[in-house]
């Protein structure tokens, strides 16, 4: 697709001009698409001004002086609630009394509403247009109230006099009355008569009707902040705020229509996040039921902290709880539950959690309560003793930021020389050059590694307690039942745990700039304590943090959507100039995204950005791993998902994935397999993340950032040995800069053409006698290992007699007129017809009839001819003699549907083995039924390979026999009818696979035996009429192949003992089948070693053989600019959810090689992306 097609589509555009008036006005369908009576408008503009008529009533008797402020907000509050219930009502009315018209042919499916027949101005069905009507009646109830409300405070909050004395100014009054009232009829609008579509939309589905209480609920933050002032009269800063807000109040409509404003779900679930971990020192979490929890968990020990009575029970309370909120309380909790269950439960229900993931056992308890002591008695002890000095330089808070400050410098140089890249700039001289296979990245490792232990233990061990000693001494302490100690203080002493890195950086921050300014007169020194200092550094430092990711994210957009010839569109210039010129503009709205953290929008992916409105930190409202689009492809990512997090758990507790905070994104890449993790919750010692797998089968645009992917990582991993040191990154300014690999167990897929191999004549040629062996060993190990439920020769005995009833032992005649009827063919019967044969007789010539081949196997069953879809007629007496036309009428019924005889008894001949052992080799006795001619099992019997039937049964042991006598071995080779059994299997499966034609098959032939594809013949039907047969069948066709390729590639095979370790190892390390098989997807979630695939590719002609090998391998990995990520997904919601621009060709969808535009979509949650595997939520211990 070139860089200009449409943005939207034709009738995407009509649809979105006519939606966005609507979101704007709150609801009103002023452009319908269709024509419409001019009451339809008409109805729609007095319901919209209802609300200020109703409140002019009220500010009209309160100017004149009749009423009182109050009384004129009850009065026009209770007018509204009156009108809002009639409407609803007349709303169930008219569905209750009236039918839905028909509605017409609707030209555009994709209109967001139906077209109506109006009959008039009140019609039933003008009534349901303009008035939809709640779903839930407790709904209409509480929506009315709602709204009589909010036009009584509104018109508390537009009264005119009132207006006047914040401002002093009638133009400004004028103003600010007009345009408050169309601000508070847009709230009342889309409340009670027809809630608009919002373009900040979280949830897909509004099930509860939330989204009407949207506007509402900000008309009464800005009335809630106006009444607070009436109140505290004399408070100049409410004073202020009340004026800001008053003319902020004229803009809500903007501020809804673009978006920039969060809907109610996502507006709490984002302030709880930013409580718990800049009020409360928490970290977000997983899920909204663990967020709620955890938040109210904190927020009540900030309370509690409040009224302890002394400062040595708040240093130790603080101490303890921050410690115990900052583990991994969901898994400890687990673990307890799991643990009591298996003791109060059977032996089976602890058999039954065994094997469960729980990684909280003695070790780990005694490890967080040897923690916890040591902190609480180090918090205690330093200050009783020495918490009351003053900060000064040579003071012991003084010395403990020192120390704080050298912890800083050291942990930052041994996460950084981890990195490939140092900053993602220059290359790392430290990294190990040329990292291709797992032996020698580990040998060169062995120094990093060693790094990486040494920041763990200061991470986890020494920093934390080196920052209590700091906290510990402050003298903010002593004062008590202070709101700012509380917040702040419970704050950081939980921050010491949750997040160290984040909380050194603020407490050596605040040191340093403590130790700048010692004059104790400054506002910073005076009015705040340390608590609160830290608060301010830490908002202070997320918010920078993220002001220069999403700047580098605009900047990217800007230049690449020129430098990049593909992404360059005739608007491009034109939208780059503008950015320039207006760039204050630009760096404004980023600020205030930063401010706000919510994603910097670009609209489209183009130049164009705008506010998205504040949500959490994983975008998405669902929970982790809950959906994913399931295909073959996700076993792959099922089966390496594990060995990868062990993988993680330990890059991330060594550092060299950078510094991970929740809402970190790193990419991973092996060959063909593309996994995104997304860091959700951290604490001490653990990490939370959901890793997600993308598809295999890329498209063209997955394929083209695929391979920016490849080699942004081949030119920091690959490439190094002829770089220079300290080399710049080539691919700076990417989202994604490459950090380091990683050793995983997973499969290599490796495909190779089988030209020369397959179409090779030698090679086809030995294929059929290397089935039979591979046949015979088949069928020697399917009886052997059937034997080992047997107990004892004696009860092999027993079943051999009682596997043969007494009818079976009637002669050949009864056996021979038994089969006849069975509706199959036997190329016997060919060779029995002579030239003087009548072709309608209904039996062959008398003199083949009886023929019987020496040695034949008791008697082998003959089927004769019957002409498909003829009705057979059974002739009571053979000799009669028939006229031509007889025959013909007998043979064939013309007109005649086909007459299903039903299933004739298959009947087995007796056999008698010469070994008494015999019956526990034997194969089952429906294996013994094919229809194969006498002179085919003679030419099979020459064919068979005696020695290698011989050496096969020398490698039984029968250890499962408690007595056996010791020439047991000879006696089964000695037993030709045993040998016979074999012969006649073997025959049966050649017959169904390949006919009884000598030929050497076709590579054509080879493909579809292999896939289970053959025509249909009747042996193949006779074959499949036994499953279990025609699986051993299949399975050995398959194992031949794979060892025609191997001594194709490897050399001929030596001797039988050599074949018999070929055959082994295919039984026991690989599965040889098709990926569509249910099988294949099996063997890879039990980690075979092997799997082979054989694969044809109809347009070039070529066969292709395709390996799967597991393997410890290594793992790219990468970290992504998150902010680029966050703010992508924040476009891709805004345009599937609002626009509705779900065209798969979309421009916003296209390969975009720097901002990874496809795979970033892919990665969303669905239905909004569609990753193919998406993990539950991962807990990764990090010690």
């Amino acid at each position: 697709m070139g860089p200009d097609v449409p943005l939207l589509n034709d009738y995407k555009q009509e649809f979105f001009l006519k939606r966005f008036p609507q979101t704007l006005l709150g609801g009103p369908r002023f452009k319908l698409g269709y024509c419409a009576p001019p009451y339809i408008y008409v109805n729609q503009i007095i319901l919209f001004l209802t609300p200020w008529v109703l409140g002019g009533v009220g500010t009209l008797l309160y100017q004149l002086g009749i009423m009182k402020d109050y009384y004129t907000a009850a009065l026009s509050g209770g007018l509204m609630f009156v009108t809002a219930l009639i409407l609803q009502m007349t709303n169930l009315y008219a569905k209750q009394k009236t039918v839905r018209v028909e509605r017409m042919q609707i030209q555009n499916t994709l209109t967001d509403e139906d077209e109506f027949e109006f009959s008039s101005c009140v019609g039933s069905e003008t009534v349901k247009f303009i008035i939809p009507g709640k779903k839930y009646i407790i709904n209409t109830v509480f929506h009315s109230l709602l709204a009589g409300v909010l036009c009584g405070l509104g018109t508390l909050y537009l009264l005119p006099n009132r207006i006047t004395l914040l401002y002093s100014n009638i133009g400004g009054t004028v103003m600010i009355f007009v345009f408050g009232w169309v601000t508070i009829c847009i709230g009342e609008y889309s409340l009670i008569i027809n809630t608009a579509t919002e373009t900040a939309t979280f949830q897909a589905l509004d099930t509860y009707e939330i989204t009407a209480l949207m506007r509402p609920f900000y008309i009464f933050v800005f009335i809630a902040v106006d009444l607070a002032h009436r109140f505290a009269v004399n408070t100049a800063i409410l004073e202020q705020t009340n004026q800001i807000l008053h003319i902020l109040f004229l803009f809500l409509p903007f501020l809804w229509a673009m978006g920039i404003l969060p809907p109610l779900d996502a507006l709490f679930l984002w302030g709880m996040e930013q409580l718990l971990e800049f009020g409360l020192g928490g970290s977000p979490m997983s899920s909204n039921t663990k967020l709620l929890v955890m938040f109210l968990i904190s927020a009540g020990t900030a309370i509690a902290s409040y009224f302890i009575p002394s400062t040595l029970g708040v240093i130790l309370f603080m101490t303890g709880f921050g410690f115990i909120l900052s583990l991994n309380l969901s898994e400890i909790g687990f673990a307890f539950k799991h643990t009591m269950i298996s003791h109060l439960a059977s032996s089976k229900s602890k058999n039954m959690h065994r094997g469960l993931r729980i990684q909280f056992g003695w070790r780990e308890f005694i490890f967080y309560l040897t923690v916890l002591t040591f902190a609480l008695i180090e918090a205690s002890l330093l200050h009783q003793f020495a918490g009351f000095s003053s900060f000064s330089k040579a003071s012991p808070q003084a010395i403990a930021s020192y120390v704080l400050i050298v912890l800083l410098i050291i942990m930052w140089i041994l996460r950084e020389i981890q990195r490939v890249y140092l900053f993602g700039v220059f290359r790392n001289p430290f990294y190990p050059k040329d990292v291709r296979t797992v032996t020698v990245f580990m040998e060169k490792q062995r120094r990093l590694m060693k790094v990486g232990v040494v920041r763990r233990i200061l991470l986890t061990l020494v920093s934390p307690f080196a920052m209590i000693a700091f906290l510990s001494l402050d003298r903010s302490l002593q004062n008590l039942h202070s709101v700012s100690v509380s917040i702040g203080f419970t704050r950081i002493f939980r921050m010491v745990w949750q997040n160290t890195e984040n909380a050194l950086l603020d407490i050596v921050v605040m040191s340093v700039a403590q130790m700048l300014v010692f004059n104790p007169d400054l506002w910073w020194n005076r009015s705040l304590d340390t608590g609160i200092r830290l608060l301010l550094v830490g908002i202070l430092r997320d918010r920078l943090l993220q002001f220069v990711s999403k700047l580098q994210f605009a900047i990217a957009i800007l230049l690449t959507s020129w430098t990049e010839k593909k992404q360059r569109r005739k608007s491009t210039a034109t939208l780059i100039t503008l950015n320039v010129v207006f760039f204050p503009i630009l760096l404004t709205f980023v600020a205030i995204s930063a401010l706000l953290s919510s994603p910097l929008l670009p609209l489209f992916t183009l130049p164009v950005f705008l506010i998205g409105f504040p949500r959490p930190i994983r975008s998405w409202p669902g929970p982790v791993g809950a959906t994913a689009c399931v295909c073959s492809d996700t076993v792959y990512y099922q089966q390496m998902v594990p060995s990868l997090a062990v993988a993680l758990q330990s890059a991330l507790a060594a550092g060299s994935l950078g510094l991970s905070l929740p809402g970190s994104h790193y990419l991973c890449r092996f060959q063909d397999r593309l996994m995104w993790i997304l860091v959700l919750e951290k604490g001490f010692t653990y990490c939370g993340v959901n890793i997600k797998g993308l598809e295999l089968q890329e498209t063209s645009c997955h394929a083209a950032e695929a391979h920016r992917v490849d080699e942004i990582f081949e030119m920091a991993f690959e490439h190094q040995e002829h770089t220079k040191i300290l080399s710049p990154n080539h691919h700076f300014g990417h989202i994604l800069t490459p950090c380091t690999v990683l050793p995983v167990r997973l499969y290599s897929d490796a495909r190779n053409v089988l030209s020369g191999i397959i179409d090779s004549h030698e090679n086809l040629k030995q294929l059929k006698d290397d089935f039979i062996k591979v046949l015979v060993w088949m069928l020697v190990q399917y009886c052997y290992k059937k034997s080992k439920t047997w107990e004892s020769p004696g009860n092999a005995d027993k079943n051999k007699k009682g596997s043969f009833p007494d009818h079976q032992h009637s002669g050949t005649v009864e056996r021979s007129r038994s089969l006849r009827g069975e509706d199959s063919f036997s190329v016997d019967t060919i060779e029995d017809w002579t030239d003087d044969s009548d072709i309608f007789d209904l039996e062959p010539s008398g003199r083949m009839k009886d023929r019987r081949e020496p040695g034949q196997l008791g008697t082998t069953p003959k089927v004769h001819l019957s002409i498909p879809g003829s009705v057979e007629t059974q002739s009571q007496d053979g000799s009669q003699e028939m006229s031509p036309d007889d025959k013909l009428y007998r043979a064939v019924v013309l007109g005649l549907p086909a007459v299903d005889k039903g299933k004739q008894q298959e009947v087995v001949p007796q056999v008698e083995f010469s070994c008494c052992y015999s019956e526990l080799l034997s194969i089952p006795e429906e294996w013994r039924t094919a229809p194969v001619p006498t002179s085919k099992v003679n030419e099979m019997r020459q064919r068979f390979p005696e020695e290698w039937y011989h050496f096969i049964l020398s490698q039984l042991d029968f250890f499962h026999l408690k007595e056996k006598p010791s020439n047991l071995l000879e006696d089964l080779m000695k037993d030709k009818a045993l040998k016979d059994l074999y012969i006649h299997g073997v025959l049966s499966c050649c017959f169904g696979l390949f006919g009884l034609d000598n030929t050497v098959p076709a590579p054509s032939h080879v493909f579809r035996a292999y896939t289970g594809g053959i025509p249909w013949s009747v042996g193949l039907d006779w074959l499949t009429g036994k499953p279990e047969l025609f699986q051993l069948a299949l399975k050995a066709f398959r194992y031949t192949f794979k060892l025609m390729i191997d001594k194709a590639s490897l050399g001929p095979v030596e001797n039988f003992k050599e074949l018999v370790n070929y055959l082994e190892e295919y039984e026991n390390d690989w599965y040889i089948g098709l990926v569509s098989d249910l099988e294949w997807q099996q063997a890879v979630l039990q980690e075979k070693p092997y799997l082979f695939s054989l694969g044809h590719d109809p347009n070039m002609g070529i066969y292709t053989g395709r390996v799967l090998t597991l393997q410890e391998l290594l793992v790219q990995v990468g970290k992504l600019n998150d902010e680029a990520v966050r703010g992508q997904w924040a476009n891709l919601s805004w345009e599937l959810l609002y626009a509705t621009n779900d065209d798969e060709e979309r421009y916003s969808i296209q390969a975009h090689p720097v901002l990874l535009r496809n795979l970033t979509v892919q990665a969303a949650d669905p239905p909004l992306g569609y990753p193919v595997y998406s993990s539950e939520l991962l807990h990764l211990p990090l010690f």
